[in-house]
């Protein structure tokens, strides 16, 4: 059985262009939740049409609500839910667990497909996600061959791979640097694609475009369910040339033809395609940008679309209409346990005293020496093939004085308490509601908000919440080496780099600081405080600990939670 060839579609042109070109499905947005929001997209009456426009030609339509929500956008997103449901929509593309969750309550026969935002690069996460209900997974970009293998052939859900398009260079789900250097947050359809700037003179966060054109029987051998292109944001003329490539290349089962690639890469590149994440080859060769001459290339290109009759059945689904009327979302309940705690990249930057300040130490996993740390802090990316190892030195760490761990991935949860370890869940799990705060607390003891959230909306969720009182945020997460300890932008903003469970991590140029803001943080309910150590000394460390024990004021230029 083929994949499931699935296209995207900003507007009606290229929905039609999407339906000529041969998809077997397509996904756009509407005008709320989706991580598309520059996009045309689609109103109600406009999506009422194309649903009815692509079961007519056989076609399958998926809606993304792949954003994070916010408690008091909840109930929106409910009731908007509810209107899919009711026009026939074939499934939710969702980002946000606490939504997926409320879903499954009020339309449990509402298909759901985990957005790759949830960041799902394992089996684990795979079973996570199935017993939460979702019946497919879009799988991490930057997975390799054998992986993406290996999640098919073991996973109890579909399995969704990216196989054409844009590449963002941080894991998808776990950038933050245009959310908080920008205001626009790239989590909630607003990105402002800071990697496509040039930093240190050069351009190191712009990828080409991905292209497994050459890989197709590779993939229809492992038997993925789904082959996705990317392209929300192109034109009718991109949307037809690559979706019809594609499906020639399933029907004949073969891989695509040098000619067929440049034929692509003529309708939209950065300078050449790659897969380097594919075939295992992360390096340099990854880069591009979008040169004077691609643009003329694609200017070029101009694509007719006829809408022709298809020899496929209409696609009729039968569905009981659900009430648009859903009772309000439940608050969490407060259990009294506050406490501190802090990771540093840098044994050596602990200082003597922290111990007197603070409940946890965390040190990432590769580096913990069981002397002053407490707690690992699980890598970020654990794909399956790196799992016994890193079972192995979680055990050693356990051995050696770690007790606590701090995990920020649905997909390493399974293996936290596997090892006996008491779990935390880290900021990295997106944690923007009531909801998601409940569906995670049952995982772990407390868990740190997302560092996009203001107070008030951190007042809104309770449990045993903790947020980033001190530190440079993480705003990247890269699988491909930087090969720089860190960046200079345009305006001569440095960002440091340093590495974590193996890969590179961006840092943001200033440090959040709340020393003198504690009682705004106690107003706004949170129980538990985290600090962040990257770059700082010994001595460093220590003044900012006794700086946040008095509740003293800085005059250094740093970053608030608003």
């Amino acid at each position: 059985m083929l994949p499931e060839l699935l296209a995207p579609v900003g507007n009606p042109q290229t929905l039609d262009a999407a339906i000529e070109g041969g998809a077997d499905a397509v996904y756009l947005g509407g005008t709320l939740f989706n991580a598309r929001m520059n996009a045309r997209n689609f109103d109600r009456p406009a999506l009422k049409e194309a649903v009815e426009k692509c079961h007519s030609r056989g076609v399958k339509l998926y809606v993304t609500l792949n954003t994070q929500i916010l408690d008091r956008q909840m109930q929106d997103a409910l009731n908007y839910t509810v209107y899919l449901y009711n026009i026939g929509v074939d499934a939710l593309i969702v980002a946000d667990l606490g939504l997926a969750r409320r879903i499954k309550e009020i339309l449990p026969d509402f298909p759901l497909h985990a957005s790759t935002q949830t960041s799902g690069h394992n089996t684990n996460a795979a079973r996570y996600l199935a017993d939460l209900g979702f019946s497919r997974m879009v799988l991490a970009r930057e997975l390799s061959r054998e992986n993406i293998c290996y999640i098919t052939q073991n996973s109890p859900i579909e399995t969704e791979v990216f196989v054409h398009g844009a590449l963002c260079v941080c894991h998808s789900g776990q950038c933050l640097m245009s959310s908080v250097i920008g205001g626009r947050s790239g989590n909630r359809g607003e990105c402002a694609q800071p990697c496509r700037l040039p930093y240190n003179g050069k351009y190191p966060l712009s990828l080409k475009d991905n292209c497994l054109g050459a890989h197709i029987p590779d993939l229809i051998k492992m038997g993925v369910s789904c082959l996705k292109i990317e392209g929300r944001m192109k034109g009718p003329d991109y949307v037809y040339s690559t979706v019809s490539a594609y499906r020639k290349l399933l029907d004949e089962n073969r891989p695509a033809s040098a000619k067929e690639i440049d034929r692509m890469a003529s309708v939209f590149s950065r300078g050449g395609f790659t897969d380097g994440y594919y075939v295992g080859k992360i390096d340099h060769t990854m880069l591009g940008i979008r040169s004077e001459q691609n643009k003329a290339d694609t200017a070029s290109i101009k694509v007719q679309i006829r809408i022709s009759p298809r020899s496929l059945p209409p696609i009729l689904l039968a569905r009981k209409e659900a009430a648009p009327v859903i009772s309000p979302d439940k608050k969490s309940k407060v259990l009294p346990n506050p406490g501190r705690s802090a990771r540093f990249y840098k044994a050596e930057n602990i200082p003597d005293s922290a111990m007197r300040f603070l409940d946890i130490l965390y040190l990432p996993l590769d580096r913990f020496d069981g002397k002053k740390a407490n707690g690992v802090i699980f890598p970020a990316v654990i794909p399956d093939g790196e799992t016994e190892t890193v079972r192995q030195a979680l055990l050693t760490a356990k051995e050696t004085g770690a007790i606590h761990a701090l995990v920020g991935n649905i997909g390493h949860f399974a293996l936290a308490k596997e090892c006996g370890f008491v779990v935390h869940g880290d900021f990295r799990l997106n944690i923007n509601n009531s909801r998601t705060a409940e569906e995670i607390s049952t995982q772990c003891v407390d868990y740190i908000l997302s560092p996009e959230l203001i107070l008030p909306q951190i007042r809104d969720i309770g449990g045993e919440k903790s947020v980033i009182v001190y530190g440079r945020i993480p705003l990247m997460l890269l699988e491909k080496p930087i090969g720089s300890p860190a960046l200079r932008d345009r305006k001569g903003v440095t960002f440091p780099i340093l590495q974590e469970g193996g890969r590179d991590i961006l840092f943001n140029c200033i440090p959040t600081y709340m020393a003198d803001r504690k009682d705004q943080l106690k107003l706004a309910g949170v129980r538990n405080e985290h600090f962040i150590f990257t770059v700082e000394g010994k001595r460093e460390s220590e003044a900012i600990l006794e700086a946040y024990e008095k509740g003293l004021a800085t005059k250094k230029e740093v970053r608030r939670i608003k």
